[in-house]
């Protein structure tokens, strides 16, 4: 039997001798960003030079499209938006693991240097490999995976070089910037030894973007979420304890090495595969986990809220750049636009609470 109580942010159920406590807000917010990002992703499958009506497009979802729009809708438009959808949840997910556990906004994949250990791997696979055209390379299989090892390798390094009995999350943002200018140096002397064609390609690709996207950059992905989100969402109550510091964790019976491992390997491992199948598109991680715990009320950014936001964002601002900018532009682009201004808000805001 179950018996729900109310408390000052939500309800205490309990069932038998099991309780806990259930926040309204955790499962409205989550529940509207679903509702939204399917919306949004109806609307964006049917914009294009052929257009298709939200309706029809939901009805050829789920089967009953008459097979010109199947074609279209499942063939031509379905894979842009999966793959923006599992990205931006990818991006959502890591970026609130990574800043609940160093206990800082400004901890994101950008900052700490794995999206651009990703660049640098898929700019080296470029250069180095060569290409007729920007839509061969970025078909290939080649460039993904070498993204893939580049965002591994660089999280590697994060992880080892910012351990010191544990990993402390302000070592693990100063760790990640000098990776960062390291990567980043990195990426610009392979550009200026490409050739002027595979240099272009690079530029495309390390922008972030959406562009010629099919199923096989869906599955890869599909499957890695399939695994490590349940894997995240079940660190939870761990990053709940973690937030409080390491003494704090440890008095509460965590196992702080195996905790922190856990959750830097899971947000390094979703990045490197969001990265792999889309580019580094930058600052949803560092975005989204602020708006959800703002929306949500919490005392650290909600790992699913997060996620469905980040969804929301990278589907609504492909969507953007297709159908309102007078010129397509890769998603990245605008997502940087959004996130630039952002951070420099947050180091605006740190800044003037250190002076008070």
């Amino acid at each position: 039997m179950s018996v729900a109580a109310p408390v000052r942010s939500g309800r205490v159920v309990r069932t038998g001798p099991v309780s806990g406590a259930v926040r309204v807000r955790h499962l409205v917010v989550p529940l509207a960003a679903a509702g939204a990002l399917v919306v949004l992703s109806a609307i964006s499958m049917g914009r294009g030079d052929f257009p298709i009506g939200v309706l029809d497009v939901l009805r050829t979802l789920v089967g009953l499209g008459e097979g010109p729009q199947e074609f279209i809708v499942l063939e031509l438009r379905a894979p842009r938006v999966v793959v923006g959808a599992l990205v931006g949840l990818a991006f959502g997910v890591a970026g609130a693991l990574f800043q609940t556990f160093a206990r800082n906004p400004l901890a994101s994949p950008d900052t700490l240097g794995i999206t651009i250990g990703a660049s640098a791997g898929a700019v080296a696979a470029i250069v180095l490999t060569g290409g007729t055209s920007t839509g061969a390379i970025l078909g290939g299989l080649g460039i993904p995976l070498a993204a893939l090892l580049g965002a591994l390798v660089a999280g590697l390094l994060l992880f080892a070089l910012a351990w010191r009995a544990g990993v402390d999350g302000y070592r693990l943002v100063l760790v990640g910037i000098a990776l960062w200018a390291v990567g980043n140096a990195l990426v610009d002397w392979l550009l200026t030894r490409a050739e002027i064609n595979d240099a272009a390609s690079a530029y495309v690709w390390i922008t972030g973007s959406l562009n010629s996207r099919t199923w096989d950059h869906a599955l890869p992905l599909a499957v890695a979420l399939c695994v490590l989100l349940p894997l995240a969402l079940a660190t939870s109550r761990t990053l709940t304890v973690l937030q409080f510091g390491d003494d704090t964790a440890r008095g509460l019976g965590v196992r702080l090495a195996g905790a922190q491992t856990a959750v830097v390997l899971l947000a390094v491992g979703l990045v490197a595969f969001a990265v792999s199948a889309a580019g580094p598109i930058t600052f949803v991680a560092l975005v989204v986990p602020q708006i959800a715990v703002r929306l949500t009320g919490g005392s650290r950014p909600p790992l699913l809220a997060s996620g469905l936001i980040g969804a929301l964002l990278v589907v609504g601002a492909d969507l953007v750049t297709r159908t309102v900018l007078p010129e397509a532009l890769p998603v990245g682009i605008l997502t940087a636009a959004i996130g630039a201004p952002y951070l420099l808000w947050l180091l605006v805001r740190g800044r003037r609470r250190s002076t008070l």
